[in-house]
């Protein structure tokens, strides 16, 4: 029977991990998903966008025939998850 060893190897103090930013200070740690969100942003093109202020249909109904289907759907799914799991990972306090 062979014998393994494992070592562990110091990565040094934690930043970043699975989309959440990690800071230490004396009063604790603070976590945030900015970076993440920021580069979501960034993967839909929405960086240069500007907000403006539209009229939204009240109790509007839309179905799958609505509009054209996307010729490739892979970025807005990818998307879709990321905003998931943004909204999945931190409660509000």
């Amino acid at each position: 029977m062979a014998k393994y060893e494992t070592t562990m190897k110091d990565l040094g103090s934690l930043r970043y991990f699975l989309g959440i930013e990690v800071a230490y200070s004396p009063r604790g740690y603070l976590l945030s998903q900015s970076k993440y969100v920021a580069e979501i942003f960034e993967q839909a093109r929405l960086t240069d966008n500007k907000t403006v202020n539209t009229l939204i249909e009240v109790n509007a109904r839309y179905s799958s025939s609505d509009g054209l289907p996307l010729v490739d759907p892979t970025l807005y799914c990818t998307i879709l998850g990321s905003l998931v799991y943004v909204t999945t990972r931190i409660p509000d306090p």
